[in-house]
């Protein structure tokens, strides 16, 4: 884009805003050349005379404009000319209050919005990814508390921007699926970064089954929230979380071989608790491999191994038989 043509993008419309933000992030290197000069300082100028009409457009366009920005791959050029032009203020006022707010002391490189710009960035080009990316540390801003020793943390900032959401997706009328998802990856998107090799097959199958259908989404955004500097330590934070990712496909197609539960374990029940053939036994199965499933009870055990379970269930449904002698 030439400098000289910027000036022809203003229009009596002030999505014209949000337009040149798209034109900008479809060239991201010669965005870098522009910013600074005249010709983008006049455009901004312009820009911010006209930012606070913005608000009167409509939800649904203004969802499809940022959006179409945040899927091309000079996504940081065109965040940078929300913020420049005054647009961010305005739809996304969460979202600017992280504008330099440090997440470390004396460090501007660890500002949450030079950080959400390459977490976007990073991210892949999915809609509802690349939106969580964006909004995944808006909680940040409520929660910064500094310690004795000068360190800065940010407690439950998850489950804070997770509430913040609440508004956004109101104020630009997300579906009411892509609003569950959002509001889930941003509440949860810390989670896969807090594995360990010490995990046990439980854990991770409690993991995968609290996370669901929102997994491949969730080890995504988690993957490009690793943005730290230090030689090493990104490759690790991606190394750990594609371990967790194949353990999880691992266990997944373990139990496509081997069913988790023994062939046996239904003679096993009846011959226990002198129960006839019916369909509470297929009801006692299913609940145990709900347990298994979310991590509570071991797979592939001996049939021993369930059965003070199967007497737990029974009694919770107060229909505990009596067991044989033994």
């Amino acid at each position: 884009m030439r400098p000289e043509l910027l000036s022809e993008l203003r229009s009596s419309d002030a999505q014209w805003i949000l337009r040149t933000g798209r034109l900008l992030a479809e060239d991201g290197e010669r965005f870098a050349l522009l910013v600074k000069t005249p010709p983008y300082e006049e455009l901004c100028a312009l820009a911010r005379e006209q930012a606070g009409e913005l608000q009167s457009v409509s939800p649904d366009a203004l969802r499809q404009q940022v959006e179409q920005i945040l899927m091309l791959d000079g996504v940081p050029a065109g965040l940078q000319w929300l913020h420049d032009s005054g647009a961010l203020s305005q739809v996304l006022p969460e979202l600017h209050a992280t504008v330099n707010f440090s997440q470390e002391a004396g460090r501007r490189h660890k500002d949450v919005w030079e950080h959400t710009k390459q977490v976007v960035w990073q991210s892949p080009a999915r809609p509802l990814v690349r939106w969580s990316a964006l909004l995944h540390d808006i909680g940040k801003v409520k929660t910064r508390a500094f310690t004795s020793d000068g360190k800065v943390t940010f407690h439950r900032h998850s489950e804070v921007g997770a509430r913040m959401f609440e508004d956004i997706g109101r104020r630009f009328k997300f579906e009411r699926e892509h609003h569950r998802t959002l509001r889930f990856l941003i509440l949860h998107h810390l989670r896969p970064n807090s594995y360990l090799p010490s995990w046990t097959d439980s854990a991770v199958r409690r993991f995968a089954k609290e996370i669901g259908p929102y997994l491949p989404d969730l080890l995504d955004l988690s993957r490009a929230d690793i943005t730290s500097r230090r030689p090493g330590r990104r490759q690790q934070g991606l190394g750990n979380i594609d371990t967790l990712s194949g353990r999880i496909d691992g266990i997944r197609a373990e139990d496509a071989v081997v069913p988790p539960l023994p062939s046996g374990i239904g003679d096993a029940i009846m011959d226990k608790f002198r129960m006839p053939p019916s369909k509470l036994i297929g009801d006692l199965k299913r609940e145990l491999l709900a347990k298994i499933e979310s991590g509570d009870l071991e797979p592939r055990m001996e049939s021993e191994y369930y059965l003070p379970y199967v007497e737990e269930m029974l009694a919770a449904r107060s229909e505990a038989p009596t067991p044989c002698c033994e």
